[in-house]
C-alpha cells in the first residue's frame, strides 16, 4: 500500500479516535472503552449474521461506526441495518458516514419508543456494544429478554464486554450465556458472548 493511500486511512482512524475519546470523556458510562472497537473485534462480532435469513440486523451502541461498517461488509443491506445510539454526536456522526442506514438516536432500554413504527419488526440478530457492566444486573437481563423477543427463534445477541464474565449472568432469565471469543487485538482486550433461547 502506498504512503499516499495510508495517510488518509491514518487521518481517518485518528479523527476516528479523538471524537470517541471526546464521546467518553463527556459520558463515561455511557460509552464504556477508552478506544472505539477494534475492526478485528468489529467483523468478529459481525460474522453472527445470517445474511441469508432476509431480516434486518439490530445493532445497539455503534459508537463512530465501526461495528456498523463491519456489519455493511458482511452483506447486510444499509436499509437492512437499524443502529440506535443514544449519544447525539455519534448519532449525527454516523448519519453523515452511512447516510443509507437506519441511525436512529434513542435508548435501548426503550426500543418501542426508539424503534418508533418498526416497534414489532423480527430482527435475524442483534450485536450490541452497549457498555452493560454500568447497568443494574436485573436492568441488563431484562434488555437481553427484550432483544430475544425481537429476533427469530433460535438467533443470536452478541454483546462486547471488557470484563472477563458475562455481564448477563446465566440463571438471570430465559435465555443461554456462551462465550463466544476473546480478543486481545482490541484495545483493552475484550470478550464477547452470545445469549439465545434455549432450544
Amino acid at each position: 500500500m502506498s504512503q499516499a493511500v495510508r495517510k488518509p486511512q491514518k487521518r481517518a482512524r485518528f479523527n476516528e479516535e479523538i471524537r470517541f475519546i471526546k464521546g467518553w470523556l463527556a459520558d463515561v458510562k455511557a460509552v464504556g472503552a477508552i478506544l472505539p472497537t477494534s475492526s478485528v473485534t468489529a467483523r468478529i462480532m459481525a460474522s453472527v449474521v445470517d445474511v441469508s435469513s432476509g431480516l434486518p440486523v439490530l445493532e445497539l451502541g455503534p459508537g463512530t461506526g465501526v461495528i456498523t461498517k463491519a456489519i455493511l461488509e458482511r452483506g447486510v443491506a444499509p436499509d437492512q441495518l437499524y443502529s440506535i445510539e443514544y449519544s447525539k454526536d455519534f448519532a449525527d456522526h454516523l448519519k453523515i458516514e452511512f447516510p443509507d442506514v437506519n441511525i436512529i438516536q434513542g435508548d435501548a432500554f426503550d426500543l418501542d419508543t426508539t424503534l418508533g413504527a418498526k416497534k414489532d419488526q423480527v430482527f435475524d440478530c442483534v450485536i450490541c456494544a452497549v457498555p452493560l457492566i454500568y447497568i443494574p444486573v436485573e436492568q441488563r437481563a431484562g434488555l437481553i429478554e427484550d432483544l430475544l423477543d425481537r429476533v427469530k427463534p433460535g438467533r443470536p445477541v452478541i454483546q462486547i464486554t471488557y470484563a472477563p464474565k458475562s455481564p448477563v449472568p446465566p440463571g438471570s432469565g430465559n435465555f443461554e450465556v456462551v462465550h463466544y471469543d476473546y480478543v486481545l487485538r482490541n484495545v483493552p482486550p475484550a470478550n464477547l458472548f452470545v445469549y439465545r433461547r434455549p432450544a
